[in-house]
């Protein structure tokens, strides 16, 4: 009656097999009496009270005071705004109980949250943590380069070159005073902005994962010092902090 992804979409809002079968019934065939509609679903009539009764519950159908009672459908808009209600409220619901118990716990035991924020030392390591974070992109991809990290992207290419092929969207703030081959570069695959001033860097990858350039220089490798995180929250702050800037960058390149 329905195909089979309409089907398992039903069964994820809470509806059971026989519920399916009874509602597009319904559908198809309007009113009925549950004696009529056992036969045309083909739920058992043993059933199929038990059935009706939840499907009110639920919000799917309802009855008319006729005798012998009909059931009639209610409009699917009303019947998944009805379902999304109710999901809601249980989940607020669950979200209190859960809340009020299970922060107790934590904090009688004092047991501390995993950090999710590192400090990398080295220039190796951070440019194999830029690396790392820049291929595991999927959507956006943006990259604020200081003048001393020019090298760098001009060593990265073939990677954003992938990027920009799978599709990946990146936006690249550099300096006005990085060099011109680097900067046309960049603009094969990405969108560039020059700032006049730039005093830090960093990548930040699908607003999840943010590399952030705190000391030392490039080409001074023990000097150099980042932050990686997967913080969402940092990362979407670093995401803001990036656009600001960008909208007050220049775009002629």
């Amino acid at each position: 009656m329905i195909s089979e992804k309409a089907w398992k979409a039903m069964e994820s809002l809470g509806l059971t097999g026989y519920e399916i079968k009874v509602y597009v019934t319904l559908l198809n065939k309007g009113a009925m009496t549950a004696q009529t509609l056992s036969k045309e679903s083909k739920v058992p009539y043993s059933k199929i009270y038990e059935v009706l009764d939840r499907l009110q519950e639920k919000g799917w159908i309802e009855e008319d005071s006729s005798r012998p009672i009909k059931f009639y459908p209610k409009s699917p808009t009303t019947a998944i705004e009805v379902t999304r209600l109710k999901f809601e409220e249980q989940r607020k619901e669950n979200e209190s109980i859960l809340l009020n118990e299970l922060t107790e716990l934590y904090e009688k035991t004092g047991v501390k949250e995993k950090p999710e924020i590192w400090v990398i030392r080295g220039v190796y390591n951070i440019l194999a943590r830029v690396k790392e974070v820049i291929e595991k992109s999927k959507v956006e991809l943006l990259i604020a380069l200081p003048l001393y990290a020019g090298e760098l992207a001009r060593n990265m290419q073939p990677i954003f070159r992938t990027m920009h092929e799978k599709g990946v969207k990146i936006q690249v703030l550099a300096s006005e005073n990085t060099p011109s081959d680097v900067i046309k570069a960049l603009s094969r695959v990405s969108e560039v902005r020059l700032k006049d001033s730039m005093f830090g860097g960093g990548v930040i990858s699908d607003s999840e994962k943010v590399v952030i350039l705190l000391a030392g220089e490039i080409d001074k490798p023990g000097e150099a010092l980042a932050i990686w995180a997967e913080h969402a929250g940092l990362a979407r702050f670093a995401r803001e902090y990036f656009q600001y800037l960008w909208k007050d960058a220049s775009n002629k390149i």
